[in-house]
């Protein structure tokens, strides 16, 4: 089990959008037609979101020319450039079937009102920074800590002679505060 799961936490992308079921969205998607490579938007409402990790989709549905067009999209496809976000709807179910029954305006989600258009993106897994070589880190770790030690022994009496100082000037300041009196 462990080899499947690393395996598909290398295909997850680090970042994705922040889906929700209503709102009307700009998909990206990469189309390739022979040699060419091309992006083409599709926009739409999310009527669903569903499944987890590597397998999530959604599925956004449009009205074009008098026709209901619905696609679904592998939230982690390479072929999925950018998802935009362009209205914030109001929905209170988790699948808006209902929608496909519905024809001009009554085919729309309410918007919400004074709902920031925000392109939100969770992180899902991080990047790592390369380290060294394991050759460079041993020479490097061997030779650090040595020298750090020996500079916290010097510095260490010297913090000790300073607090003795300040402990002394401080009661003599006392001292001619009472004598001023």
């Amino acid at each position: 089990m462990d080899i499947i799961k690393s395996i598909e936490h290398e295909q997850l992308k680090s970042k994705i959008p922040e889906l929700r079921v209503g709102n009307t969205v700009r998909v990206h998607v990469r189309i390739k037609e022979g040699n060419k490579e091309r992006i083409q938007v599709f926009e739409g409402i999310i009527i669903k979101k569903q499944g987890g990790g590597l397998n999530a989709t959604f599925t956004v549905r449009k009205i074009s020319y008098g026709v209901g067009v619905e696609k679904t999209f592998l939230v982690h496809s390479p072929l999925v450039e950018k998802v935009e976000l362009v209205r914030v709807g109001k929905a209170r179910r988790a699948k808006l079937y209902y929608l496909r029954d519905r024809v001009g305006k009554a085919a729309k989600t309410k918007e919400q009102i004074g709902a920031r258009i925000e392109d939100r993106e969770i992180t899902i897994k991080e990047e790592f920074v390369e380290e060294p070589a394991a050759e460079e880190v041993a020479t490097e770790v061997t030779e650090a800590p040595v020298e750090e030690v020996k500079e916290e022994v010097v510095e260490t009496p010297a913090v000790e002679e300073k607090a003795e100082e300040v402990k002394e000037e401080a009661p003599v300041a006392e001292e001619k505060s009472e004598s001023a009196e």
